[in-house]
């Protein structure tokens, strides 16, 4: 009930103070390229119920039929706006709505799509025990991930074999030991990543 009522709180507070961030950004992509301001993608949440996550889009209409992973720093399905709200994960930004309205939580395992949850083992399926989250362990370790894709021979393969079970094994622990207190330092620890990694 604490975590619930902090998300609530926080996510109403982020959404009325980046409210003109939000109008300014909605410009920038518009002017920017065709399409939607928001880029809503089915995911996994929890007990396994898909929801309809919010994004702020960042590459190109119907870019997603040519693949779910973006590879390296310089995919060229990625918007100029894109690339510099990838950049400084503002596309993240509108998911406060998902967590205003319960979908998902401030910290919490990151959702991923149906294609790779139907990979998961029974026991990494323990991940959607919780609600997801827009950070977590796991995107901390992964803030990289783009580049680590782009240098893999078979980006996919890679994903799967390599990324994809180690986000799990992190995001197990996580599940099994969370508190308010452990989403508190979570949340500390994504902003100083974020500004480290600033050039």
């Amino acid at each position: 009930m604490l975590k619930r009522c902090f998300d609530l709180l926080m996510s109403g507070l982020g959404l009325l103070v980046l409210s003109p961030l939000f109008v300014l950004m909605a410009l920038w992509i518009k002017c920017d390229s065709k399409g939607s301001v928001f880029y809503r993608q089915v995911r996994v949440g929890r007990h396994g119920k898909d929801f309809r996550l919010f994004k702020f889009r960042s590459m190109r209409v119907g870019s997603d039929r040519k693949g779910l992973i973006t590879v390296g720093g310089h995919d060229p399905r990625i918007t100029r706006s894109g690339y510099f709200i990838r950049k400084y994960k503002l596309d993240e930004l509108p998911q406060l709505i998902n967590v205003f309205i319960g979908d998902m939580s401030l910290v919490g395992p990151r959702p991923e799509v149906r294609k790779y949850v139907d990979l998961y083992t029974p026991k990494q399926r323990h991940v959607l025990d919780v609600r997801p989250g827009i950070t977590d362990p796991a995107s901390i370790r992964y803030r990289n991930e783009n580049e680590l894709l782009g240098a893999a021979d078979d980006p996919e393969r890679y994903y799967v074999d390599v990324i994809l079970p180690d986000k799990l094994r992190l995001n197990l622990d996580y599940v099994a030991r969370h508190s308010f207190g452990h989403d508190l330092s979570i949340i500390f620890q994504t902003f100083a990543a974020i500004l480290k990694d600033r050039p």
